[in-house]
């Protein structure tokens, strides 16, 4: 036994991905102090009991802000434009208080399937104006005793071609924005639009985090330019695209090339399987394409990935409770993922999208923030092959969630 003064809270006999044999997590000030077999000391204690701990789960790339829209539309546009129309049709009516009970749903949920940190995309356009950007600021300071929001504003139709936007995003940028977004392929000059993204994003000293190359054809693509203007920027590490789905449709030689690029300059790439599956390949009558890039292949050659959740019931994903979990056992159902590559699909809800999103105190190690969660099984892999359920979760030492482990009821004996 190792004597500690006390502590606020003591998590015990937690597996770790990186221990043999459970250990007992010290929590003193909302942070991990000790990380040791057997703590002797006093303080509020939690048993794990042999269960897997983990950092709690990264979300990269969701959109809360129009999250939740089933009834308000038929959903039968089936395609990236169409879903694109459908909410442009909706947006002009959102108001700040109906945004803000929508994206409340979804954080919730998220929170209890043990999402610790979050980057939602906001859209920033004439139409929407600031009110979207209002209530998503309102829910950063809302659920921060559970979650860490991060938001990164964007123009979802198009910047060159939609006067206001850019000023719009400065106003955002100015007032709470933390990373700037971009979808030049909505744009009638996509190359500007990147361009001015990229002056944005240097001039406020912020990330980028991009919609690109959501489609099939890859003939044409702007994911060059995306590097070329990183590496120009010394942007290298500052820059992620979502979905990428172009990728999944190279051939060998071309997806290496791809791949090299994108190592060499350091722009990450975000997988978003629930939209990318829904909306890829709708035209095909037989031997869909799946649409959907290996991040976890190009995590083996040197390029930073994610998955993330994108959409949840509205036109592009009609479907989707805000599990990662569920998230990640869904990408390796889908990319072939073998058992050996588990821990790998793990890592792109946790560690991977925590690189991605630059925060420098992630991770179970003495001295970052206690933001924990524990999984009811004690193997990483089976993290992955079973979807075990998330029994509690931490934020800042103080525990946030709880959910029962379910009881079997076996009629009695003398029912028999």
């Amino acid at each position: 036994m190792i004597a500690r003064t006390a502590f606020d809270l003591i998590i015990r006999n937690a597996m770790l991905r990186t221990s043999a044999a459970p250990v007992d997590i010290g929590v003193a000030r909302g942070r991990i102090a000790a990380i040791e077999p057997r703590l002797a000391c006093e303080g509020v204690e939690v048993d794990a009991g042999g269960r897997l701990a983990l950092p709690g789960f990264v979300d990269t790339h969701i959109h809360l802000d129009k999250a939740c829209l089933l009834g308000r539309c038929a959903h039968d546009h089936g395609g990236v434009a169409g879903a694109i129309r459908a909410v442009a049709a909706m947006k002009k009516d959102f108001t700040v208080e109906d945004v803000y009970g929508r994206g409340a749903k979804v954080i919730e949920r998220a929170i209890v399937h043990g999402t610790t940190r979050m980057r939602t995309h906001v859209e920033i356009d004439p139409r929407i104006g600031l009110r979207s950007f209002a209530a998503v600021k309102a829910l950063k300071r809302d659920y921060a005793w559970a979650l860490d929001l991060s938001l990164c504003v964007f123009p979802q139709e198009g910047l060159t071609n939609d006067p206001g936007s850019e000023e719009l995003l400065v106003q955002a940028l100015r007032d709470g924005g933390e990373v700037i977004g971009g979808c030049p392929y909505t744009d009638t000059d996509p190359t500007t639009h990147l361009e001015r993204i990229f002056n944005l994003a240097q001039e406020f000293d912020v990330d980028v985090d991009l919609h690109l190359d959501f489609d099939l054809d890859p003939s044409w693509w702007h994911m060059d330019e995306v590097c070329r203007q990183t590496e120009q920027r010394n942007y290298q590490g500052r820059v992620a695209i979502g979905h990428a789905t172009k990728l999944s449709a190279l051939p060998p030689a071309r997806l290496k090339a791809a791949t090299e690029r994108l190592a060499k300059s350091g722009v990450a790439v975000t997988v978003l399987p629930a939209t990318d599956l829904y909306l890829m390949g709708r035209n095909a009558t037989h031997n869909v394409p799946r649409g959907l890039t290996l991040a976890h292949k190009l995590v083996a050659d040197g390029v930073l990935c994610s998955v993330a959740t994108n959409n949840v019931l509205n036109p592009f994903t009609p479907f989707g409770d805000a599990s990662l979990l569920r998230m990640a056992n869904f990408y390796a159902n889908v990319a072939h993922a073998a058992v050996g590559d588990f821990d790998t699909c793990l890592d792109l809800v946790t560690d991977l999208p925590a690189r991605l999103m630059n925060l420098r105190d992630y991770g179970i190690a003495v001295g970052n923030p206690a933001d924990l969660i524990v999984l009811d099984t004690s193997d990483s892999r089976m993290a992955i092959a079973e979807l075990p359920d998330v029994l509690m979760g931490f934020k800042k030492g103080r525990q946030v969630f709880e959910r029962k482990s379910p009881v079997l009821l076996p009629p009695s004996r003398s029912a028999d």
